[in-house]
């Protein structure tokens, strides 16, 4: 038998979430089954999966033999450069190519990994997410009142991300504003993608969801356009949808990019092989102090390389 005591960290937490949390491998249809039955209490008394949980609660759990998970499904411990930290809130520079959690196909992502790494942390929350091609700031809440009020700024519109994508092509400098809504859908391969909705008389006109990026051309380049991007909605694969639709598709784009072009520069002398978008600057209010909190994450190395090879190219013949 065992009794926990609700922490600050655990405060308005569901119940059924809780335990799902605290008995790691446990199935679901168990945690529901021994709530039902009455063998989990809360301050002594009987509960309901849905109870929110105050601090000072104590919940009884009854003994529990799960099964233990096999090596192949152990996650790995692993930190990530850490650009900002208190007792409220995490912001890591995650590299491209790692997923932020588990699902679709991952088994893991930062946040198990954090979780695994960090067993004294007695709450670790997505506050946002980037795809897995994606680089860059990523938010976490160390605390449930943390990841309330961040999530409602997001919710807001009142944070602002900002990120640097390199495109194909001449961005034209007058567009400074994408207004296309937005719909995501499965496809035959079943894959979630995101299509724009540009006509009145499309067939999910009604489903979709109004989506704004911001643009500015950073630098112009050959054959190419550093842009930096402000989205004020966060919809799912908002900025590569809404460039690769103006007609200026993300280099190294593997879902919405021109396919050859990604194939040349990941086989010719430049060598680069990822998506070049990164979550470069972040900018919210602390959940605690009320300040302005602005951060910002410097280009990996492959994608700074890039942009010198492509400046090399745009150089005068005999320049330094």
């Amino acid at each position: 038998m065992r009794q926990l005591v609700v922490d600050e960290g655990s405060a308005g937490q569901r119940l059924d979430n809780f335990l799902l949390r605290e008995l790691k491998g446990a199935p679901k249809t168990l945690v529901y089954r021994i709530i039902r039955s009455g063998e989990v209490r809360r301050n002594k008394g009987r509960c309901s999966a849905e109870d929110r949980l105050v601090p000072g609660d104590v919940v009884r759990i009854p003994p529990l033999r799960l099964a233990q998970r096999s090596d192949a499904q152990a996650v790995p411990a692993r930190e990530f450069p850490v650009v900002f930290e208190d007792e409220h809130l995490l912001v890591v520079d995650k590299p491209a190519g790692v997923a932020v959690h588990g699902g679709s196909g991952v088994s893991f992502g930062v946040i198990e990994q954090l979780r695994r790494a960090r067993p004294q942390a007695r709450f670790l929350e997505l506050v946002h997410r980037l795809d897995k091609e994606t680089s860059g700031l990523l938010l976490i809440a160390k605390k449930r009142s943390a990841l309330a009020h961040l999530q409602d700024q997001f919710r807001e519109r009142e944070t602002g991300k900002t990120y640097a994508a390199l495109v194909s092509g001449a961005w034209p400098i007058s567009c400074k504003v994408v207004d296309v809504p937005l719909l995501k859908f499965v496809g035959a391969d079943g894959e979630r993608w995101v299509r724009p909705v540009t006509r009145p008389d499309d067939p999910g006109q009604a489903q979709a969801k109004r989506s704004i990026s911001l643009v500015r051309v950073s630098e112009a380049l050959p054959g190419h356009s550093l842009l930096d991007v402000t989205i004020k909605t966060g919809r799912t694969h908002q900025i590569r949808v809404h460039l690769a639709q103006a007609g200026h598709p993300i280099v190294g784009d593997p879902k919405y990019g021109d396919f050859e072009a990604n194939r040349a520069m990941a086989r010719g002398a430049r060598r680069f092989e990822r998506m070049f978008l990164h979550a470069r600057l972040l900018r919210f209010i602390h959940p605690a102090s009320g300040e302005e909190i602005r951060l910002e994450a410097a280009l990996p190395a492959e994608c700074t390389q890039l942009l010198q090879a492509l400046r090399a190219e745009a150089a005068p013949p005999g320049a330094p």
